[in-house]
């Protein structure tokens, strides 16, 4: 959909942003805390003292239901991440955060923010772009979208939608207008 990309405008125009795919790395990285319990949960998904994503991968398309299990080890750990971030971005003065979160609705996330925009492309550009990607599958594809709400139903249920089809600079613009809207929101709401 777009939904990194659109996070890295967000960022670029000085708004802090949580990245959960970024912090997830983190955890999974030799040292970080998710790898002794993930590693307990999914024995060979270890490597050299890290997790080994494509093999945490390989071993949740060949169960589905391991995700259950591996959420309530990564969500823990991911919120207090999320908390140590709101914190730092309270001590900057920061007016606006994002979080760029997969699954939001899915793992009840919406529920922990003051609003909710939902990145969205066609099904035809969002198929191309994810089997684009190194490692991506049709299996895989279909695994992630069976995952999730359809988009239809996150358009519905968001507060702000950028279209990412019409290319970068389109959703720049988006950005720059949310932007803008969102902090004459907060300023008037503190008045």
């Amino acid at each position: 959909m777009g939904k990194s990309t659109t996070a890295s405008m967000f960022a670029a125009a000085g708004i802090p942003v949580f990245d959960s795919d970024a912090i997830v790395h983190d955890l999974y990285a030799k040292g970080g805390a998710a790898v002794k319990p993930v590693s307990e949960a999914f024995p060979e998904i270890l490597d050299n003292g890290s997790i080994s994503r494509s093999s945490l991968s390989r071993s949740l398309t060949d169960n589905p239901a391991g995700f259950e299990k591996l959420n309530r080890i990564v969500h823990p750990l991911v919120a207090e991440e999320r908390s140590r971030f709101l914190d730092a971005a309270h001590a900057d003065g920061a007016e606006l955060v994002v979080f760029d979160i997969p699954l939001l609705f899915e793992t009840g996330g919406h529920d922990l923010v003051d609003g909710v925009l939902v990145v969205t492309a066609p099904a035809a550009i969002q198929r191309e772009r994810v089997l684009g990607r190194t490692g991506m599958t049709e299996e895989k594809f279909a695994s992630i979208l069976a995952r999730q709400v359809p988009d239809a139903e996150k358009r519905a249920r968001a507060d702000f939608i950028i279209d990412t089809s019409e290319g970068l600079e389109s959703a720049r613009k988006a950005v720059d207008d949310l932007i803008l809207h969102l902090k004459a929101q907060t300023n008037h709401d503190t008045k």
